[in-house]
């Protein structure tokens, strides 16, 4: 191996590294932020219902996958619901999921548990008589927090909840468990190839750093510009 830190192989592995690598993490975390806020609504709204095994069935599943570290919630389900399925459905064989499907649904799954507590926070923010104002209007549960509630929290939390996509977007990494080539896992692949790990890794670093930085002074700033409006 070379002595020195080389430049060239960062400039030759460039195109694999974004097109391949980061295409798939930032994919991956605009599938799972998606699903998350859509899953982790419902159950927000879930652990609000008056009905109480409605609520205790979400508070559940939000303590359980809170309480699991997210690397093995992936490596059980990559590795194990191939079995699973197969014994549902009676096949001879494990039923293919593939990195990529267990990565989108293994990330919604655990996301929707953290982005449930958020908008729970944003629902309880909105005062109460906005949902009695929806009751007087004729509208029941479901339509009040659609058409009135909802749309007011998701403003008040919409700082936390891209705060939680960024922690999204670094966890992301963790896919390297199930072999999947996010852009963590491109570079480790070059530096695996090239014998040059400090540079890879490295540049790795710097630029989630900048990124996750980018993205943070903006959240930064439209916490203030909302701050502001209230």
């Amino acid at each position: 191996m070379d002595s020195g830190f080389d430049f060239d192989v960062i400039q030759r592995s460039w195109g694999y590294l974004f097109r391949e690598g980061m295409t798939f993490t930032v994919t991956l975390t605009l599938l799972a932020m998606t699903g998350g806020i859509v899953f982790g609504t419902l159950l927000a709204m879930m652990r609000l219902s008056s009905i109480k095994p409605v609520s205790w069935i979400a508070a559940a599943y939000v303590d359980l996958m809170r309480s699991i570290p997210l690397l093995l919630v992936i490596f059980w389900f990559f590795f194990l619901v191939p079995y699973i399925g197969a014994w549902i459905t009676g096949a001879s064989q494990p039923i293919k999921v593939g990195a990529w499907m267990s990565a989108v649904i293994t990330f919604t799954m655990f996301e929707a548990a953290y982005y449930c507590e958020i908008m729970r926070a944003g629902i309880q923010s909105v005062a109460r008589g906005q949902v009695w104002a929806g009751y007087a209007l004729g509208l029941n549960y479901w339509q009040t927090m659609a058409r009135v509630v909802l749309p007011q929290a998701f403003r008040n939390m919409l700082p936390v909840l891209l705060t939680q996509t960024i922690i999204l977007f670094q966890d992301t990494s963790l896919v390297y468990v199930i072999s999947a080539t996010d852009f963590l896992g491109a570079a480790s692949k070059v530096a695996n190839r090239d014998y040059r790990l400090v540079e890879m890794y490295t540049f790795v670093a710097v630029v989630y750093f900048i990124i996750s930085y980018g993205l943070s002074t903006l959240v930064k700033r439209l916490q203030d510009r909302i701050a502001i409006v209230r």
